[in-house]
């Protein structure tokens, strides 16, 4: 496992330009960042005037100021979603920490607020130098947190492509969608299956839109047609019941007798729709979910889900995380992993 170490960036604000834009000495700037309640308020307001207007950032800037780093890795989690089976951040999380823990390092957990306050957490961490550097899970479209980071000089690693800026070069780790759901078509095929209905997400999704293009292109490398096989709504379970309902509610030679679903959330809501049509998953219609949460593996029957390599992902953002605070150069900063398929009763 790559070590993790972080080194100075060049050309930044330092504790000498500090102190000198403060008037005061270089220990006087140290101890407002490290024992502020040795200095009075006036002093230590003085010094947090000239960290603001420098931009200085005690975690990037001058690593003088400190004997050691924090030897902490910083990841902003958000409450769990109400109507959703999907516990795949508990899993992600749960294979950083061990990874991390094996390079010497660990993870602080924190949230964010949404809108213009939503970075402002990863500011007070910095400047605070709580955290050596971050994980980013959240790469959807308009995600401040990348581009705020990067314009900083701040070294971070996603969970997840820069899918709405294709040329970014900060270093992430993702897992094939498209993939996934091939493998979830193929193993649908291969039971008998020519009718097999998509339940994803909507167009403004691209992890959705990725996996749902899996669907397509494998159906059709079949020679299966998808014309009216496919509903987008939001990831919830009440989504998949109405999505089953409106797919099955046509004659029965145009039914589905298998679903595909974006994830395990909405395959749930598949579920529950069968079951109120007097239906066994399996038996009479097969179900394939995403992202192989607990809900798959207990549910009555069991789902049949994709399965993300969560454990090998936190492996490469760690092995990253090494590279970045190194300052080695990374010549390819995008790596791609591929799920597999755990079958189970539904299909």
């Amino acid at each position: 496992m790559t070590s993790l170490s972080s080194h100075p960036a060049e050309g930044a604000p330092t504790l000498a330009t500090v102190a000198e834009e403060a008037g005061v000495s270089r220990q006087t700037v140290s101890n407002a960042l490290n024992s502020p309640e040795l200095l009075r308020p006036d002093t230590l307001a003085r010094v947090q005037e000239a960290i603001d207007r420098l931009g200085y950032s005690p975690n990037r800037a001058a690593r003088s100021l400190r004997t050691r780093s924090s030897h902490l890795v910083g990841l902003r989690v958000d409450p769990a979603v109400e109507d959703s089976a999907n516990a795949l951040m508990d899993r992600f999380v749960h294979s950083l920490v061990e990874s991390t823990e094996e390079a010497g390092y660990h993870v602080l957990l924190f949230t964010a607020g949404g809108d213009h306050q939503a970075t402002d957490p990863y500011d007070e961490l910095l400047r605070s130098a709580a955290v050596d550097a971050f994980v980013l899970t959240d790469t959807f479209r308009g995600n401040p947190y990348s581009a705020w980071l990067t314009g900083r000089g701040v070294p971070f690693v996603a969970f997840g492509r820069p899918w709405d800026d294709p040329g970014a070069r900060h270093p992430w780790v993702d897992v094939d969608g498209r993939a996934g759901v091939v493998l979830a078509v193929d193993h649908l095929v291969e039971r008998g299956h020519r009718r097999i209905a998509w339940v994803g997400w909507q167009k403004g999704s691209f992890i959705g839109e990725d996996r749902r293009s899996g669907w397509v292109e494998r159906m059709h490398e079949h020679g299966l047609s998808t014309s009216r096989l496919s509903a987008r709504g939001d990831d919830t379970v009440e989504f998949g019941v109405r999505a089953a309902h409106a797919l099955l509610d046509v004659p029965e030679q145009e039914r589905p007798t298998a679903f595909a679903c974006a994830s395990d959330t909405v395959a749930m809501g598949v579920l529950r729709a069968l079951a109120g049509l007097g239906l066994r998953a399996g038996r009479d219609v097969a179900v394939v979910g995403f992202d192989d949460s607990i809900a798959a593996q207990v549910s009555t029957p069991s789902l049949t889900s994709v399965r993300q390599p969560l454990e090998q992902v936190a492996v490469e953002v760690v092995r990253y995380l090494g590279e970045v605070l190194a300052h080695r150069p990374i010549p390819e900063p995008g790596l791609v992993l591929t799920p597999t398929l755990s079958v189970r009763e539904t299909s």
